[in-house]
């Protein structure tokens, strides 16, 4: 299932708020559809399969990338689920959103994939890249690129800038300091049944 480009507001209906999606509010409350208003129980697993689905549309994964990402949090050791937020959230597109650079995630990851993102001086065009602590993210020394930002900068996307990022608005550069604590994640998820969906998975 390849990265969706659909309504996002469809999306937000059927699953609720999803901060990185788009910032637009939906001015019905029932989720789309023919049956939206009809109350319908949710079995054990339609409960796991649309939190594994908050976790899809809200940082703009295929289902390949979920999973790869949900086998490399298993292998950390770690609390799995809490790991596998982590490896989102320090991915360079949300970072880039995170910081205000960007309104959204999918513009975020318009921003790096053109080039207009530096990690350590240097330009990185890969959305998916890890953030790591010690990393200096940037914008790139070109008049369009710090146009872009500073307009970007002027509405944020989210109100406030995790307490991993040290970030320098006036010269648009911005230092991970550590990994994001999970108190910090905007997105309200529970973890524990992406990880249960995958299990039953195989």
């Amino acid at each position: 299932m390849s990265r969706y480009r659909g309504p996002r507001l469809r999306v937000v209906r059927r699953l609720g708020d999803l901060p990185g999606l788009t910032r637009k509010t939906a001015r019905r409350a029932y989720p789309p559809g023919q049956h939206g208003q009809g109350r319908k129980k949710r079995s054990e697993y339609g409960t796991q399969l649309e939190e594994k689905q908050k976790l899809r549309f809200n940082y703009g994964l295929s289902e390949k990338q979920l999973l790869r990402c949900v086998r490399k949090a298993k292998r950390s050791g770690g609390s799995t689920g809490q790991v596998l937020l982590q490896i989102l959230e320090m991915r360079l597109d949300n970072t880039i959103f995170r910081l205000g650079m960007a309104p959204t995630i999918p513009s975020a990851r318009q921003l790096v994939n053109h080039g207009h993102v530096t990690v350590n001086g240097r330009v990185v065009s890969i959305a998916s890249y890890q953030c790591r602590p010690g990393d200096v993210i940037g914008v790139r020394n070109k008049d369009n690129s710090k146009a872009m930002v500073e307009e970007n900068l002027k509405y944020p996307g989210l109100a406030n800038v995790p307490t991993h990022l040290d970030f320098d608005k006036n010269n648009m550069t911005a230092k991970v300091t550590g990994v994001i604590e999970r108190e910090w994640i905007a997105l309200e998820i529970n973890e524990l049944l992406v990880v249960e969906y995958y299990s039953r998975k195989g």
